[in-house]
């Protein structure tokens, strides 16, 4: 596969090349002429467009903003309520929580693990007047390298395809603690001349490898909470295994296309379309140890090479008509069939009690969509039903947007969704004695009232209320060790977020504010009260505006709370209430600049631990991140 790909990336700059270009240019002239000509024209960067899922439309930003130095990581996204693990490509404890709107199914588990998953509205679609390529490098802890390439090209007016590869290779300072995953995307985005019908479809391949080390043993523990110099080596310290390793792997072929068989236009407001959305998902979750079974999980049926392997495989079809009109709006009507397979080879037999090695079944699930601008709101509400099958749920939402004037807009909305816990809470099998069982839990059940001010002049803000029935966590049982569980009390959280920049010329300021309250059922979602991020930065251009730099402190500060621990068996958070974490600030350097249409970052991340020695966590008994200097770039080609 490796070799597959190299030699697609060498193929792609040479099938860029080839290009079709006009044969003849304007006034007449000759094929040669007119390339010449239209090799000196370059388009304007507007035209490089980006094109989401939801059909919402961007082009390629260039320029370089304090939101990018945020979103320059591995997730290419802003962390902001994640708290990363020591090392590059690892899990993220949350600070903060989004209960999904729109959620019909259960999902497969391990969700730890997913934070470098491409989801399907992850994957973006393109069209480009020139072929394009990004090229994304970051520097890891220790030895390695992050990248992530993109490329895409318009083979004609009417057909783009994209192509890309993110990888990472990271050994980390501690025991155990290697990192090696590879992302390998293709995409195509195609309509025909009448445009009529239109398809977009994509293929994913990932394989994220994490190696295991459970943590600092109880002697390292103390050896590091006391930072103890011997100890500023991280590599001496001692963790409670170092033969174990998780790696879950997944694959996607995803196909949206639909075809138009009327247009509104000029003499008719009337448009009508049938789609189809097909979707197939393979995963697979491999926990294993090679030497010998450890005790903080509980007893083990075998003593040495463990290996847990569980796999998912589902089918989606989804068929809709879609009605627009001028007058009345948009209605979709839409209906699915999910057919699924979720579990193991093997059956657990037990006293009394039996656990079966798979759930399989079919759902099929009915609903709709309308979208309606009414007055100066714009009105939009999503449903759908699991009408039939092996799995009840539902979801439904209504929004609806509101422009004060060209800087303030005004968004509000309430969604409710009911819908089984993920499938690892349902039937789970495993070497250890304790993982082992077979629940018949009942719908979570999900209410949100949530508003939105979007404001240039005065701040971003957004508040959530979400009350959760059956909520369902794993935590530590009578025994100590990790079971999975459902509230029988009812969940009450609520949530607001405020961000801020403030420009003073040469000068800026950038400010995010988070504060969350559980109301109801803390002792089963733990979360700090308070989250914070500021940065202050200085901006300019020099060198007669060959370079744009921006270089200043960002600061991020959580209140203490009983932050969740970390169970690689599952790959899952899980509750725990006997120890407070928090409460320490994170101070960053960064020096950030463009040249061109390159962006280079360097930063001096948790500087403030030179000043007093590092002995934070991430999660229990895992360390926090120490002091690193790391340094990477994005690159933009334009042919």
């Amino acid at each position: 596969m490796k070799f597959y790909t190299l030699f697609l990336f060498l193929l792609i700059p040479i099938i860029g090349v080839a290009q079709i270009r006009p044969t003849a240019g304007p006034g007449g002239q000759n094929a040669e002429q007119a390339g010449k000509k239209e090799d000196t024209i370059k388009p304007p960067i507007s035209d490089y467009k980006i094109i989401s899922l939801a059909n919402d439309t961007t082009f390629v930003d260039t320029t370089l903003t304090i939101e990018k130095d945020y979103k320059f990581n591995y997730r290419r996204k802003d962390n902001f309520e994640l708290l990363p693990f020591a090392n590059t490509g690892r899990p993220y404890n949350k600070l903060g929580m989004d209960f999904e709107a729109k959620k019909l199914y259960p999902e497969f588990g391990a969700q730890a693990r997913h934070y470098n998953f491409f989801d399907i509205e992850d994957i973006k679609y393109y069209h480009v007047p020139t072929p394009f390529t990004e090229a994304y490098f970051k520097t890891v802890p220790e030895q390695g390298q992050q990248l992530d390439v993109l490329f895409t090209m318009n083979t004609s007016e009417r057909l783009n395809f994209s192509v890309g590869y993110k990888g990472v290779r990271a050994l980390g300072r501690y025991q155990n603690i290697l990192t090696s995953t590879g992302i390998f995307r293709f995409g195509l985005n195609y309509r025909t001349l009448d445009r009529k019908y239109h398809l977009r479809t994509h293929f994913v391949s990932h394989n994220l490898l994490n190696q295991e080390n459970g943590g600092l043993s109880d002697l390292a523990l103390q050896q590091y909470i006391g930072k103890e110099e011997e100890f500023e080596d991280r590599s001496l310290l001692q963790m409670n295994f170092e033969d174990a390793e998780s790696t879950l792997y997944g694959k996607r072929f995803y196909l949206n296309h639909y075809y138009n068989l009327s247009k509104s236009d000029s003499l008719s407001s009337n448009a009508l379309k049938v789609g189809h959305i097909f979707n197939h998902d393979y995963k697979k979750f491999d926990f294993s140890q090679t030497n010998a079974a450890n005790m903080i999980f509980g007893p083990s049926f075998q003593q040495t090479s463990l290996r847990d392997r569980v796999r998912l495989t589902e089918f989606y079809n989804e068929g809709y008509v879609q009605w627009s009109n001028k007058t009345l709006g948009e209605v979709k009507a839409k209906a699915a069939i999910k057919t699924f397979e979720y579990g193991y080879k093997t059956f657990y037999i037990r006293e009394n009690d039996t656990i079966n090695n798979k759930l399989t079944g079919v759902n099929y699930a009915v609903g709709g969509e309308y979208k309606k601008k009414i007055g100066g709101f714009d009105v939009q509400a999503d449903a759908m039903l699991n009408l039939a099958g092996d799995f009840t749920g539902s979801y439904f939402e209504a929004q609806a947007g509101y422009s004060l004037d060209e800087e303030n807009r005004l968004q509000f909305g309430f969604n409710q969704n009911s819908h089984m816990p993920n499938y690892n809470f349902l039937l789970y099998q495993s070497n250890y004695v304790n993982y082992n069982w077979q629940n018949d839990f009942d719908n979570i059940n999900t209410q949100s009232l949530y508003g939105e001010l979007g404001s240039k002049k005065l701040l971003d803000v957004s508040a959530r209320l979400t009350q959760i029935q059956n909520y369902t966590y794993f935590s530590e049982g009578e025994d100590s060790l990790v079971k999975p569980f459902q509230s029988k009390d009812q969940v009450r959280y609520f949530k607001i977020k405020a961000s801020k920049d403030f420009d003073f010329g040469l000068f800026a300021i950038d400010n995010t504010l988070m504060y969350q309250n559980v109301l109801d059922g803390a002792s089963v979602l733990n979360l700090p009260e308070f989250v914070t991020r500021n940065s202050i930065y200085y901006k300019d251009e020099w060198f007669d505006k060959a370079l744009y730099l921006q270089t200043g402190f960002t600061f991020k500060y959580f209140t203490k709370y009983n932050m969740n621990a970390y169970d690689p068996v599952l790959a899952e958070f899980y509750v725990q209430n006997s120890s407070e974490f928090g409460n320490y600030p994170v101070v960053d350097f960064f020096f950030n600049g463009k040249v061109d249409q390159t962006r280079i970052f360097f930063k001096l991340q948790h500087l403030n631990s030179l000043i007093d020695k590092n002995n934070n966590f991430v999660a229990p008994r895992y360390p926090y991140m120490d002091f690193q200097v790391r340094f990477g770039v994005v690159w933009n080609f334009f042919l």
